[in-house]
């Protein structure tokens, strides 16, 4: 989620330089690079992390778990202020060991057969039985599709952008027929719409065009230096002895165009737009990071509650009122209160994750608790995936299905979560 912590304004645009005009070297580029640091630094300190005692005794290797546990217990002494404490086992609970049948076949030689037969050992763990824990596999998939099928989490931010997108066009200034003789613009044109326009003798020097475009209008001995352009485009244009120094303008934004007698010198390549040329690119980020930081009171309130109202009555109640929370779209029309309701969408569901990364951990035994959470992220994927295509291919179109969609899908994952059993009074396998 290191994007999210994109959008501090302070962050974005608190720096930046080029080299040259092809390349562009913005401050947010050095704080991803920044927040990637301690990932990398933890691959590093894994490299230097004792294996499980737990492995080490499921796979009959005892001396090497105790070397682990004493290495730990002499670790923990020392910073105490007790290195004389002599460590001491007096009796040691071995897991259950492997399969007979995958102990059998990784004394085979054939490294893909011993692998197949682990992966067929792990998935028969996990199988749903009667009469074991593993029968409630299915509502815990169903409630990890649920809560990853976010959807509406894509759908927000387009949502917001279609807003924006329909008042700034709103705004738009329409010019007609107008004449331009011996002027110089050397300020920034913005959402504007030129049509059969005429400027003669001017000079565009140090300005950008933003959102402009020029349409069956004619450009005679003009004189463009310095300008950048940000979705601008001229249609059906002629530039008669025309002078270009320094500009983006290239065959991608004259579309129909004739040049007559003009020349291009000193073209700027690369990418010449920044957060300041895009009016929405700040609103995209800072949306976002709104409905991250929505999730901190959600944080706190489940890490208080969750031993006191139990992690069912938490997981069920944070999912419905999470559906509930979708029907008040039907009023957002408006940037803020679409964005009031991420926020509410966002602090309500992070209590169903915590809750359901809790009940997770200790349905599954320890010896399939990877298994069985890389089943559940497996769902998690798929569920994303879906979410995108379908609610993708909606934005723009209607409210009503998203909407729809989401709250049935949140509610009902949340009375299928209520079968889950209690496991707060679980003693961890």
């Amino acid at each position: 989620h290191i994007w999210t912590l994109i959008p501090i304004k302070d962050v974005i645009n608190s720096w930046s330089f080029s080299m040259g005009s092809a390349y562009q070297f913005h401050s947010w580029r050095v704080f991803v690079v920044v927040c990637a640091l301690p990932c990398v630094s933890a691959v590093v300190a894994l490299t230097f992390m004792p294996e499980s005692p737990r492995f080490f005794l499921e796979t009959g290797k005892h001396d090497e778990a105790w070397m682990v546990l004493k290495h730990i217990h002499d670790t923990n002494m020392r910073a105490r202020g007790e290195p004389e404490r002599v460590f001491t086992v007096n009796r040691i609970k071995v897991p259950r060991q492997l399969d007979e049948l995958v102990e059998m076949q990784s004394e085979s030689a054939n490294p893909v057969l011993k692998v197949f037969c682990k992966i067929k050992a792990e998935l028969r763990g996990v199988r749903p039985t009667e009469n074991s824990l593993f029968s409630y596999n299915n509502e815990i998939h169903s409630a990890w599709f649920v809560l990853l099928f976010y959807g509406l989490s894509v759908w927000f931010p387009d949502v917001i952008k279609h807003l924006q997108a329909d008042d700034y066009a709103s705004r738009v200034k329409i010019h007609n027929n107008e004449r331009i003789e011996d002027f110089t613009f050397n300020f920034t044109l913005e959402n504007q719409i030129h049509r059969n326009g005429a400027f003669i003798n001017d000079r565009f020097i140090s300005m950008k065009f933003k959102a402009v475009t020029f349409i069956d209008s004619s450009f005679f001995n003009c004189y463009f230096e310095d300008v950048s352009s940000v979705r601008s485009f001229f249609k059906n244009c002629s530039f008669v002895d025309s002078f270009f120094y320094n500009t983006d303008i290239d065959d991608t934004k004259l579309t129909n165009s004739r040049i007559i007698n003009s020349s291009f010198h000193h073209n700027k390549t690369g990418c010449q737009m920044t957060f300041d040329n895009d009016y929405s690119a700040y609103w995209v980020y800072f949306v976002n990071f709104l409905g991250t930081l929505a999730v901190l009171p959600g944080n706190i309130v489940s890490a208080l509650l969750m031993d006191k109202i139990g992690r069912l009555s938490m997981l069920g109640g944070s999912m419905v009122l999470s559906g509930i929370s979708c029907f008040f779209l039907w009023f957002g029309t408006s940037e803020s209160m679409m964005i009031f309701m991420l926020c509410l969408y966002n602090g309500l569901s992070i209590s169903a994750w915590n809750s359901l990364d809790v009940v997770t951990a200790e349905l599954y035994p320890t010896d399939r608790r990877g298994t069985g959470f890389g089943f559940c992220n497996a769902m998690c994927k798929l569920a994303a995936v879906l979410g995108n295509l379908i609610f993708g291919s909606l934005v723009g179109i209607t409210k009503a299905i998203p909407i729809l969609l989401a709250s049935s899908v949140l509610v009902g994952g949340g009375l299928v979560g209520l079968r889950l059993p209690d496991t707060r009074a679980n003693v961890l396998m």
